[in-house]
């Protein structure tokens, strides 16, 4: 381990410490904003220390053997023991090593997930709600909670476009890959001849902007819209002015709710979307230079890039970024993104790395 490395870790152990002192305190919980944040960094921090002292341990165990190979009746065993401390060491670097990549600071917040139909008409916004419904599915699964927050139908049930706010503990860090072209290869229901088609969804992933910290908005730079409710709903949607839409002038960018009965629940969904889709671009545009000079394997995160195929048909999904197949697409499809998600968090974790220089 190099000594840079050695020193960093050994500082965030004095971290730990303090934090641990800190959190012991009555008084630790009068500000719970603060508080969220020390048992954050504390969660975080933990394995890092856990790791450190497997490592120290090891390095402690190498030390015992060395003195033990002086022994003729001991070399074997200890020649052993210390093949398995230096195996030991080097798996425990990397594993620090990737645990002290810089920490992308939206990962602990909560998620706007954007799905909308692009080529295949119909059978793109059937497809759209098959993968709203694999991103429930996974969230389900994580135990976190779902919300819609906008939905636009399609005559055959399917989404011309949806939008998903996830909240849960690691929702952005797990599925901000997912951004960009989602492309579908099969047998279309509105398909008589058995012909397999191709069709297309993008996919936006945006973490949640922070009512306060994060984005700020004048309300003279805002123009509101309220209209009645178009589709289903029952007979007080559609006969009030219930559905909201608001337009950011200095941006252009719009949002609109019309899923609630009420009009300022549907502003406050509108308001939350519009604030979530402004940070997500002042963050992409902030981020433009650095990937036009460096596009890495992962991608830029811009839902024009094509980052996966699902092949119904042969039952597979395949990630293009990465070269990933996997011949599971029924489970995948039921949620089960599991080992697709850590293998391109993996990926990603490489390339910082290389790019850094580890």
């Amino acid at each position: 381990m190099k000594e840079s490395m050695h020193a960093k870790l050994i500082q965030m152990r004095e971290r730990f410490s303090e934090l641990d002192a800190l959190l012991s305190q009555p008084e630790v919980t009068n500000d719970l904003k603060a508080y969220r944040a020390l048992t954050r960094d504390h969660a975080q921090l933990s394995s890092i220390v856990s790791r450190l002292a497997e490592y120290e341990q090891a390095e402690q165990d190498l030390s015992t053997a060395q003195a033990m190979s002086n022994d003729p009746q001991m070399s074997d065993f200890a020649l052993e023991e210390m093949a398995g401390a230096q195996t030991r060491m080097l798996e425990l670097t990397a594993q620090l090593e990737r645990m002290l990549l810089p920490v992308d600071p939206n990962d602990s917040k909560n998620l706007y997930l954007e799905i909308r139909a692009g080529t295949g008409g119909d059978e793109s916004a059937l497809f759209a709600a098959d993968l709203a419904r694999m991103y429930i599915r996974f969230a389900e699964r994580q135990g976190w909670k779902v919300e819609i927050m906008s939905e636009s139908v399609s005559d055959l049930g399917g989404y011309k476009e949806v939008i998903l706010r996830i909240e849960g503990e690691g929702a952005f860090a797990k599925l901000k890959f997912e951004s960009g072209g989602h492309r579908v290869q099969r047998v279309p229901q509105t398909e008589t001849q058995g012909r397999i088609h191709t069709s297309a969804c993008t996919v936006a992933a945006m973490p949640e902007a922070d009512d306060v910290e994060d984005i700020v908005i004048k309300p003279e730079e805002l123009r509101i819209d309220v209209f009645r409710a178009s589709g289903a709903g029952g007979q007080h949607i559609n006969k009030t002015e219930s559905a909201v839409r608001i337009t950011h002038l200095p941006t252009g960018i719009v949002a609109e709710c019309q899923d609630d009965r009420s009009q300022h629940r549907n502003k406050d969904k509108a308001m939350q979307v519009l604030r979530t889709r402004i940070k997500d671009k002042l963050e992409r545009e902030a981020n433009a230079k650095e990937a036009a000079h460096r596009k890495g394997l992962i991608g830029s995160g811009d839902r024009s890039d094509r980052i996966r195929t699902y092949n119904f048909p042969q039952g597979r999904m395949t990630d293009h970024r990465i070269n990933l197949t996997l011949y599971k697409l029924d489970f995948i499809m039921d949620g089960d993104l599991t080992e697709l998600i850590e293998a391109i968090q993996s990926a990603a974790q490489a390339e910082q790395l290389a790019s850094i220089g580890a």
